[in-house]
C-alpha cells in the first residue's frame, strides 16, 4: 500500500466521520429538545425504555451519544438505573442504523438508465451534498438550515465511504493484506482488534463503516468479521465510561451497566457463534459483504437485547457490586449542573432550577436550626449548619459559571425569561444563607457571654422568628413551582415584616430606658431583627422575579415592575396584609 493510498484512505475515513457527525448532530437539532424530553418521560417500563433508546439513537446514529445523555440523566437524578437499563438496550439496536444505511452503497458497475445511475448511492450523494449547501446558502430560516446540514452530512458519510473503498481496493491482491485479515479469523485476536479500534474512535457506527469498506475488498471473511464486530460493541463503551469519570456513584453505574451489557453478550455470542460454526459450512471461511455485516450488527443486538430483558436487573446487580456505594455525599445536588446537557440548553436550564431551588430549601433550614438554637435553647450541630452555608456558596459560584455555557440563543422565549429570572434569583438565595449566618454569629455571642433575653423580649422575637419563616418557606414554594400568584402575599408579609421590625425595635428602646433589659441584650436583639427583615427583603425581590418571569410584558426592571405589581394586585395585597397584620403584628400592640 503505497503512501498515496494510506492518504486517500485517511481522507476517506475523515470525510466519513465528518459526515456522520455533521448528520447526527443536525437530526438532534431538528428533534429539538423532543429527544430529551423523551429520555427523560418516556421510560417507565422495560419495553418502552428499549424502543425509546432505539428511536433516539437510530435518530442521532451514535449509540455513545445517547448512552453518555443517559448517564448525564443517571447523574442528575432524572431517570433511574432500572429507566436507564432500556434504554442502553435500545442504544446498542439503534446504532445499527448507520450500517444498514450504508449498505445501500456501492462502489461497482451499475447497468440500466441514466435514472438508475443517478439514484445509486454513490452518485446520488454528490447531488445530496449540493442540494444540502444550497440550502444553507440561500435560506435564512434555522430549520432549513438545519435540514441543509443533515443533507450535507448524509452526502458527505457516503462520499467518505466511497472514498476509502477507492482506497484499499489495490489491497485486494496483497498477500499480506489477506494474511492480516486470516490472523483476525482467530477470535481473540478478533475481539481486540474490534474493541482497540472502536475505542480510538469512539464510535461503533464508524469503525463498522469501516469494515465495510475494507470488505468491497474481499479480503475479509465471515470468520474475521463477526469477531471484529462483537469487539467493535465493546469498544463503543468507552466514551460512556469516560463520561462516566466525572459523575456520582449511579452515573459510573450506567456506564458500567452499558459495559457488562456489551461485553457478557459479545462473549455468551461468540460461544454460541462457534458451537454452531459447522452450520455455516464453507460460508464461514468466504469472503462477506457490506450488507452481510449491516445484517450480523443488527442481528446480534437484537438478540441480545431479547436474551436481558428478563435479566435486565442482573446488569443494576453487577454495576451495584461493581461500583460500591461509600454513603452519602454533601452537597451531590450540584451534579444536576452537567456539562453534558449544554447540548439541550432547556434542559441544562431545568437542572440549574433544580439547583437555585435547593438553595432555598438549605438556607430555610439553616434559619431554622440557628432561631431554635437561640430562641429555644436547642442544640444543633453547626457542622452541619456550616456544611449547609458552604453548599449555598458553592452553588451561587457553580451556578454563575454554568449557567454562562448555556447557549441563550437556543433557548425559547420564555426559556429566556427563564433564565434572566433565575440570574437574578441567585443572589438573593446566596444572601439568604448570609443572612443566616449572620444569626449564628448572634447566637455564639449569646452562648460566649451567657446572655439570656427577657421574656417580653423573647416573645417578641419568637413573632418575627415566625413570620420570617413563613416567608421563606412561602418563596421557596413559589419559586420551585413558579407561582406569579404568590408575589401579593409574600410582598404583604414583608410589609408586616418591616413593620414588626420598627415596633420591636420601639419596645425594645423602651425596655433598655425603664431598666427591664440591659444593654448586653440591645445589641444581639436589634441585629437580630434586622437580619430577620433583610431576608424578608430578598423573599420579596425572588417572588418579585417570578411574577415578572410569568408576565410576558416585563423588562425586568425590579423596581418599576414592585409599582405595577401594587397596583395590580392590590385586592390580595391588602387581603394578606390584613391577615398578617393580625397574626403577628397585632398580638404586640
Amino acid at each position: 500500500m503505497n503512501l498515496i493510498s494510506i492518504i486517500t484512505l485517511l481522507g476517506g475515513l475523515g470525510l466519513f466521520l465528518y459526515g456522520m457527525t455533521t448528520m447526527g448532530n443536525a437530526l438532534e437539532k431538528l428533534a429539538g429538545e423532543k429527544l430529551e424530553r423523551t429520555l427523560e418521560l418516556m421510560t417507565n417500563n422495560i419495553f418502552k425504555a428499549i424502543l425509546v433508546g432505539t428511536v433516539v439513537t437510530g435518530i442521532i446514529q451514535s449509540s455513545s451519544a445517547t448512552t453518555v445523555m443517559v448517564v448525564g440523566f443517571v447523574n442528575a437524578g432524572i431517570m433511574s438505573l432500572q429507566q436507564a437499563v432500556g434504554v442502553i438496550m435500545g442504544a446498542n439496536i439503534g446504532t445499527t442504523v448507520t450500517a444498514q444505511i450504508l449498505r445501500l452503497d456501492t462502489t461497482g458497475a451499475v447497468s440500466g438508465s441514466l435514472l438508475m445511475q443517478l439514484l445509486t448511492p454513490s452518485t446520488l450523494s454528490y447531488v445530496v451534498v449540493a442540494v444540502g449547501v444550497v440550502m444553507m446558502m440561500v435560506s435564512k430560516r434555522k430549520k432549513v438550515i438545519t435540514a441543509g446540514e443533515m443533507l450535507l452530512g448524509l452526502g458527505v458519510l457516503f462520499i467518505g465511504m466511497s472514498v476509502m473503498e477507492s482506497s484499499v481496493t489495490a489491497l485486494r491482491d496483497s498477500p499480506w493484506f489477506a494474511q492480516l485479515f486470516a490472523s483476525l479469523e482467530n477470535p481473540i485476536l478478533g475481539i481486540l482488534a474490534g474493541t482497540l479500534v472502536t475505542a480510538i474512535i469512539q464510535s461503533s457506527s464508524a469503525s463498522v463503516g469501516i469494515l465495510q469498506a475494507v470488505a468491497s475488498t474481499g479480503a475479509v471473511t465471515y470468520a474475521a468479521a463477526i469477531p471484529i464486530i462483537l469487539g467493535q460493541n465493546i469498544g463503543t463503551c468507552v466514551t460512556a465510561l469516560l463520561s462516566s469519570l466525572s459523575g456520582n456513584r449511579n452515573a459510573k453505574r450506567a456506564a458500567m451497566i452499558h459495559f457488562y451489557f456489551n461485553l457478557i453478550g459479545s462473549l455468551v455470542f461468540i460461544v454460541l457463534v462457534y458451537l454452531f460454526r459447522p452450520m455455516f459450512g464453507e460460508l464461514w471461511y468466504s469472503a462477506i459483504d457490506k450488507a452481510a455485516i449491516a445484517n450480523f450488527h443488527t442481528m446480534f443486538n437484537i438478540v441480545v437485547t431479547l436474551f436481558f430483558i428478563p435479566f435486565n436487573k442482573l446488569l443494576i446487580v453487577l454495576a451495584e457490586k461493581t461500583i460500591r456505594s461509600t454513603g452519602p455525599v454533601v452537597g451531590e445536588d450540584l451534579d444536576l449542573l452537567d456539562e453534558r446537557f449544554y447540548s439541550s440548553p432547556a434542559v441544562a436550564l431545568e437542572q440549574s432550577n433544580k439547583v437555585i431551588s435547593s438553595m432555598g430549601v438549605y438556607a430555610l433550614i439553616n434559619i431554622q436550626m440557628v432561631c431554635g438554637g437561640i430562641l429555644d435553647k436547642k442544640p444543633f450541630p453547626e457542622e452541619n449548619f456550616v456544611d449547609n452555608e458552604e453548599y449555598i456558596d458553592r452553588c451561587e459560584a457553580r451556578l454563575n459559571t454554568y449557567m454562562i455555557g448555556i447557549k441563550q440563543d437556543e433557548l425559547s422565549e420564555q426559556g429566556r425569561r427563564s433564565y434572566a429570572e433565575m440570574m437574578h434569583a441567585i443572589g438573593d438565595f446566596e444572601r439568604l444563607g448570609d443572612y443566616a449566618e449572620n444569626l449564628l454569629d448572634q447566637y455564639k455571642l449569646m452562648a460566649d457571654k451567657q446572655i439570656s433575653f427577657s421574656t417580653d423580649a423573647h416573645a417578641e422575637l419568637d413573632v418575627m422568628r415566625r413570620a420570617t419563616e413563613e416567608i421563606v418557606a412561602l418563596t421557596n414554594d413559589a419559586y420551585a413551582a413558579s407561582d406569579g400568584d404568590a408575589a401579593p402575599r409574600i410582598e404583604a408579609l414583608e410589609d408586616v415584616i418591616d413593620s414588626l421590625k420598627e415596633t420591636l425595635k420601639s419596645k425594645h428602646i423602651a425596655r433598655l430606658q425603664n431598666g427591664q433589659c440591659t444593654v448586653a441584650t440591645g445589641v444581639p436583639f436589634l441585629d437580630i431583627i434586622h437580619n430577620f427583615e433583610k431576608i424578608s427583603d430578598h423573599c420579596a425581590n425572588i417572588a418579585i422575579y417570578v411574577t415578572m418571569y410569568n408576565d410576558a410584558n416585563s423588562t425586568f426592571d425590579i423596581h418599576e415592575y414592585r409599582k405595577v405589581l401594587g397596583q395590580v394586585g392590590g385586592d390580595q395585597f391588602t387581603h394578606w396584609q390584613k391577615h398578617y397584620e393580625d397574626l403577628y403584628l397585632a398580638p404586640l400592640m
